[in-house]
């Protein structure tokens, strides 16, 4: 069923500096999507918007903004959804660099300090470490992080602290540190557990609710604020007992 929409996107200019917002009448189907509708206006409105995609399937990542002001992929956003008139703009949070492109490397960074990697050889007996299907099963809804970034453009605490390590590389750091694999379990905490760690966390849960892969970051927090408190009292412990 065809359905007349108006669509306004948010754009800057790198150039000008100048912000505006442009206003489109579209006839689309109900199961379009808002990329769908960028596309078309794009190839056939010479609307000239900047804007990422790539996959199409909310895999990628990249096409994430801010419809009707929810963070959100736009690949996956459906016109039925949403009322007669859209506003589409650039994610929050995020430094704009052009339209509805935006500068994600301050929450990419983030995921160094996460130390998103693990060794399928024990350093200590080379020799390979197992995993059951049972250990694996444990870490499949913190592996579906797609990097979208959307956590961070709700994030209040972001918003005012860019240096907040953050959702994502929580859940991030939350996924290896439950991996059998692991080995740098002690290091990653001393990064979590820093100032910029998981602590300033208030845990509204925005994050949580715009996450497209129901990664559930919020709750990956709360457990490393408590595997914090474990890791902290270790380290306070473990050099009173080496002078005894």
């Amino acid at each position: 069923m065809q359905r007349i929409i108006t669509i306004n996107i948010k754009r800057y200019d790198p150039e000008t500096e100048e912000v505006s917002i442009s206003a489109y009448k579209v006839e689309t189907e109900q199961d379009a999507t808002i990329l769908d509708i960028l596309n078309f206006l794009n190839e056939h409105k010479q609307a000239a918007i900047s804007y990422r995609f790539s996959c199409r399937m909310s895999i990628c990542g990249s096409c994430g903004a801010m419809v009707n002001g929810r963070p959100t992929l736009m690949c996956s956003t459906f016109i039925r959804d949403l009322p007669d008139e859209i506003t589409v703009e650039p994610m929050r949070n995020f430094p704009v660099i052009r339209d509805l492109v935006v500068d994600t490397d301050n929450a990419m960074d983030k995921m160094r300090d996460a130390l998103p990697y693990t060794s399928f050889v024990s350093k200590k007996s080379k020799k390979p470490i197992k995993q059951t299907p049972e250990e694996l099963e444990k870490l499949k809804q913190t592996s579906q992080c797609i990097k979208c970034m959307l956590c961070y453009s709700a994030c209040p605490v972001y918003a005012v602290d860019e240096e907040f390590i953050g959702p994502a590389a929580t859940a991030t750091a939350y996924r290896y540190d439950q991996d059998t694999h692991d080995e740098v379990k002690e290091e990653r905490m001393d990064s979590l557990t820093s100032k910029d760690g998981v602590w300033k966390c208030s845990f509204v849960g925005e994050c949580s609710d715009v996450c497209p892969k129901n990664v559930d970051p919020a709750l990956a927090i709360q457990k490393m604020k408590i595997m914090g408190v474990l890791h902290t009292t270790k380290k306070l412990i473990k050099p009173s007992k080496s002078k005894t």
